[in-house]
């Protein structure tokens, strides 16, 4: 069992990219896993996708080379140790705002004595090997969603929990706790200064970041930031921006087309 996705930020890849899937679709799952992402997350916080359909995303993206990833609705054990069973190489879990809760994410993602969680890994060693319980500790990857000005505040405490691979930087609610517009003021001076300290702590702790980048200009702003991976865009907002781009071509008249009426 391997996680690509760790590799890479272990070797400090430049340029990682993650794709988001809010659709709740396994078809547009397979699609997406079949480009070039480094990892794929499904997001059963805010998407569409309940337990069965994360399975069957899960399922979808195997025989690909991205690593698949959930992020869980809420700081909530059972639903944690599911995706993990389920097949998922890394969790990102919401609102992590205190040291305590991140202990308590970690344990939930480590079989003892390294954490709590319970074995039962039902369908993950269809996907990763017989062996997966032997390296399931080492090889999944956990981020805790750093998305709020009291994460910020106790940022190290958080960070240098033991277990914790990283900080999943989330710069909308962050923006809504600094009292902050979550859509205009995404490079609010405020708002880059917090994100620069999260992956200054990061950094110094030896945690991976990644920065969740919605706008494929923010992506691009951000691609200088130091960060281990970036989130860009999500498959309904790439749906939407596909389909816009082809009703301006077949709408606009061609050169060639309109010099002959």
């Amino acid at each position: 069992m391997l996680n690509r996705l760790k590799q890479k930020l272990l070797a400090r890849q430049a340029g990682l990219l993650n794709g988001w899937l809010v659709l709740g679709s396994p078809a547009v799952a397979e699609v997406m896993s079949r480009q070039p992402w480094d990892a794929l997350t499904v997001d059963m916080q805010h998407g569409l996708s309940d337990y069965e359909t994360t399975v069957a995303m899960l399922r979808a993206m195997n025989g690909s080379d991205v690593t698949p990833m959930v992020r869980v609705p809420w700081l909530e054990p059972g639903i944690i140790m599911k995706m993990l069973d389920a097949g998922a190489l890394g969790l990102i879990c919401p609102m992590i705002n205190t040291r305590e809760q991140c202990e308590q994410f970690v344990a939930c993602c480590r079989y003892a004595p390294a954490g709590a969680r319970s074995f039962g890994p039902t369908r993950a060693p269809l996907a990763h090997g017989a062996d997966y319980w032997k390296h399931a500790n080492e090889q999944v990857l956990t981020f805790a969603m750093i998305e709020t000005e009291q994460a910020v505040n106790d940022i190290e405490s958080i960070l240098s929990v033991p277990g914790l691979d990283g900080a999943y930087i989330g710069p909308s609610d962050l923006s809504l706790t600094l009292g902050l517009d979550p859509l205009t003021d995404l490079s609010h001076p405020q708002l880059l200064a917090a994100i620069g300290r999260i992956r200054e702590v990061a950094d110094a702790l030896g945690k991976f970041t990644i920065m969740h980048c919605s706008p494929v200009d923010y992506a691009l702003k951000m691609a200088g930031g130091g960060f281990s991976m970036r989130t860009v865009s999500n498959d309904g907002r790439l749906l939407a921006q596909a389909a816009a781009d082809l009703f301006r071509q077949v709408r606009e008249p061609s050169a060639s087309g309109s010099a002959g009426h």
